[in-house]
């Protein structure tokens, strides 16, 4: 089995599946994804028909992943606070004024809520199934295969297996607040808030340090074993690449057009 290979962390996020994403190496995947949001935040706000393929290539994306369109819609709903302040911004933004709706808003307020909110759901709408598609050992091994410095994987793994210990630690100091007439809700709690996370960041840091000690007693040698002997094939970088390729020509034809 894979190290980390639990239902903690962030695990929960993958759904086990045979689709055509599925089957393509973390590494392939990972460059891929890196390209494709970077080709979407390069692209100028201006440029609607380069959005517009972006979002056609990321649903034929979605399709491959053969993901139900209403898991994806849930989990995007974690971009809702971006979307909101997005929405505020013309009302508050300087520049021409133009009349929506019969209430005057900023031009360039509008372009701007146009750019977050496109840019942030495409990237996140990646992001989602990237993480759906690939289980988090997998992604680790394939930062580890695309060079990425062995001890931001390391960091990064160790975020992802105690992300959820913490969150349910957390959890349970704030039941004990609240059970002591503590309500963590309002601005004069501020200190008891305080005093918790201070606590919560010594206990991390201690079971930090028994868990490296017990590593190195087992032979830990400063990274993880990558127990998956399969590489990404030619076939898998192309796979992989094509959407970001796609994305980037969308990008320079805009630009230069």
């Amino acid at each position: 089995g894979h190290a980390l290979g639990h239902r903690g962390g962030l695990s929960h996020l993958h759904v086990p599946g045979t689709s055509p994403l599925h089957r393509l190496a973390p590494e392939a995947k990972l460059a891929g994804l890196l390209g494709f949001v970077v080709a979407v935040a390069l692209t100028p706000r201006h440029a609607v028909v380069a959005f517009a393929a972006h979002a056609v290539v990321l649903l034929v994306v979605v399709a491959l992943s053969r993901l139900r369109p209403r898991l994806v819609l849930v989990r995007l709903t974690a971009i809702v606070p971006f979307v909101a302040f997005a929405l505020f911004v013309p009302f508050i933004a300087t520049g021409e004024q133009v009349t929506v709706l019969g209430v005057s808003v900023s031009e360039d307020g509008l372009w701007a809520t146009w750019n977050i909110v496109a840019k942030a759901t495409i990237g996140a709408t990646a992001g989602i199934v990237m993480a759906a598609t690939t289980p988090v050992p997998d992604i680790l091994h394939g930062l580890t295969r695309l060079r990425v410095p062995r001890v931001m994987v390391g960091i990064i793994a160790f975020m992802f297996r105690y992300l959820d210990l913490l969150a349910d630690q957390l959890g349970r100091m704030r039941q004990a607040m609240v059970a002591r007439c503590h309500d963590p809700r309002w601005l004069w709690q501020a200190r008891p808030i305080a005093a918790s996370a201070g606590a919560l960041f010594v206990r991390s840091y201690e079971r930090g340090e028994r868990i490296h000690q017990a590593m190195l007693a087992r032979g830990f040698t400063g990274s993880m074993p990558d127990l998956d002997d399969r590489h990404a094939t030619a076939g898998d970088w192309l796979a992989a690449l094509a959407p970001a390729a796609l994305a980037t020509i969308a990008l320079v034809v805009a630009v230069v057009g």
